[in-house]
């Protein structure tokens, strides 16, 4: 427009010019020049606002906000220690050695002979009588050692997107990057459920310099006029209440963050029951999801599959969010739970050597190398429920304090896969390989199909201090505590998932309103094994150290995470 506009003036004034020249009026001349100036001055500040409207109509349509946060920790471990052996039924065991399926023990040759040329031990127990009944058979030596990981840095950005799609319906997403220093290959060596690489963690799980959909989710709100909304997506289920006031940030999550913190996909029916009863901030939502496909993209097609597709389902009312006083009900299940979800990890050699003894001797050689393979579980192993009560409060004085109780029960249904069915251990028992020429151990059963009940508290208060503020946190996790908080992103493991007990501490200085440093400190005491995972039975950290009990994993005793971070909102 503006160069049409200039172009027009510019003819005019040479059409001007040429008469007022055949006249020999030159300052006419000049005062339509001074003019033409003005007018195109006017038209550059016209198309300089009309550009802008421009812009920030194209960007109200999508509305970019984040944080980036940068971390140094220190990681101790103390009385790590290594002790695997599986159960193994010696009656089975006995009755088919003896009936000579697996060939005469006298025969260096058969799968029996071979056998017990292997394991001198085993093979002395055998004659002796003594292998009756289900007994654990010892993998490798017990090890034990301290572990140090004197500096460990992390950076985590993440990208938050709203989108206002008409007056009543929008869109909300998170892009997420969390990676260590020095590391994008994405995969872990597999020494604890922790370093496992699934859909539901990765938001909490370092990974590489990529952005992950944490989060993406649409909301349509007041369905015809009535106070009833709509949500389908990939589900905001990390840093719920009470977490934000460790993270600094505003409420993050819509369930209880003490026992969710796991990335679902799945939808939301809520129903702002506020505008009926005139409590502020009342809601009832019904959740549902699923945290497992167990057909597509699981090789379906050859026809075994015999997994199943794992649904989550359950309500959670805010029953008071006034903004001083928020009280939080929770309850869900999880139905058909398997043995485990679909994942990456980096298979270790020591596993290896226990497992996979001819892939062993070629491993031997790239002792620095482990091969990366996708794991799928093996088969169902039960059903889960949890539930919780959450009360947090913001007084005038800026002194904020939080208490929540959590409850998890796990019904098992019999079977059990490599590490375990649910919360309870496998019995192995002995068969032939597929060519007969190598006896090997596989899952039977689980040893305890009963009903298993957790529970589990959690307090904290945040205190004004000078250029910030200080916080102090506990929480404890009994013997069969099993919350889905798998992707909080504590390095040594989510501290609300623990089966023991774990304090923090932590300093927050304000630099601004938009940045903040965090000193803190964690101290964890472990009391069993498995935390953060249904499979396989809880044993006593310090059964497992004296070596009378038994993990397939490596065990911590205690640990503690001293770290400062700088954190930047935009």
């Amino acid at each position: 427009m503006r160069t049409l506009i200039s172009l027009l003036v510019a003819n005019a004034l040479a059409f001007s010019g040429s008469v007022y020249a055949n006249d020999n009026d030159a300052q006419k001349i000049a005062d339509l020049k001074a003019q033409l100036e003005d007018i195109t001055t006017e038209l550059d500040d016209l198309n300089d606002r009309v550009d802008s409207n421009e812009r920030h109509t194209a960007l109200d349509r999508l509305e970019i906000t984040g944080d980036f946060r940068t971390k140094a920790h220190t990681l101790h471990y103390q009385n790590v220690t290594w002790n695997p052996a599986i159960k193994v039924n010696f009656n089975d065991f006995g009755a088919k050695a003896m009936s000579g399926a697996f060939g005469s023990p006298t025969d260096a040759n058969s799968p029996l002979g071979k056998m017990m040329a292997a394991d001198p031990n085993l093979a002395a127990a055998f004659q002796n009588g003594q292998l009756q009944g289900v007994m654990p058979y010892v993998l490798a030596p017990k090890t034990t050692q301290d572990i140090d990981n004197d500096i460990f840095y992390t950076t985590r950005l993440r990208l938050n997107l709203k989108a206002k799609v008409w007056d009543n319906v929008s869109f909300a997403g998170r892009l997420s990057m969390y990676k260590n220093w020095g590391d994008s290959t994405g995969v872990k060596v597999f020494d604890s459920w922790n370093s496992f690489t699934m859909d539901g963690t990765n938001g909490g799980s370092t990974s590489g310099d990529w952005l992950r959909v944490e989060r993406a989710y649409f909301d349509w709100k007041n369905i015809n006029g009535s106070p009833l909304y709509l949500s389908i997506g990939r589900r905001p289920s990390t840093y719920g209440p009470p977490t934000q006031y460790r993270e600094n940030e505003k409420r993050g999550g819509t369930p209880s963050g003490h026992l969710v913190n796991f990335n679902f996909d799945g939808a939301t029916m809520g129903y702002h029951l506020g505008d009926i009863t005139g409590v502020e901030g009342q809601v009832v939502r019904f959740c549902y999801g699923q945290g497992f496909e167990s057909q597509w993209g699981n090789g379906e097609l050859f026809g075994d599959i015999v997994t199943k597709d794992t649904h989550l389902g359950g309500f959670n009312i805010d029953a008071i969010n006034d903004g001083k006083n928020f009280l939080q009900f929770t309850l869900f299940g999880a139905k058909d739970v398997n043995d485990g979800f679909k994942g990456t990890m980096a298979f270790p050699t020591q596993l290896a050597g226990i497992f996979a003894p001819t892939m062993y001797q070629d491993m031997q050689k790239f002792d620095n190398f482990n091969f990366v393979t996708r794991v799928q579980p093996s088969g169902v192993i039960g059903d889960m429920f949890l539930g919780g009560i959450g009360f947090s409060r913001e007084e005038d004085n800026d002194v904020k304090w939080f208490v929540s109780g959590g409850w998890t029960r796990a019904d098992g249904n019999g079977n059990a896969g490599m590490f375990g069915g649910m919360l309870s251990d496998a019995v192995f028992e002995a068969q032939l390989n597929a060519d007969g020429t190598e006896i090997i151990m596989m899952p039977s059963a689980a040893d305890d199909s009963g009903a298993k009940d957790g529970y589990s508290i959690y307090a904290g208060i945040q205190i004004p201090a000078p250029y910030g503020k200080v916080g102090f946190e506990y929480n404890y996790g009994s013997k069969y505590w099993t919350p889905f908080t798998q992707a909080q992103d504590d390095p040594i493991g989510s501290k609300l998932a623990t089966r023991g007990h774990v304090a923090e501490a932590y300093y927050m200085f304000d630099i601004n309103p938009n940045m903040f440093i965090k000193l803190a400190g964690m101290y964890y005491d472990f009391e069993y094994t498995g935390s953060g995972t249904p499979v396989g039975a809880p044993q006593k950290i310090d059964d497992v150290i004296e070596g009378s009990a038994y993990s397939m994993l490596p065990v911590v005793d205690t640990a503690y995470d001293l770290n400062a971070s700088l954190t930047v909102k935009f």
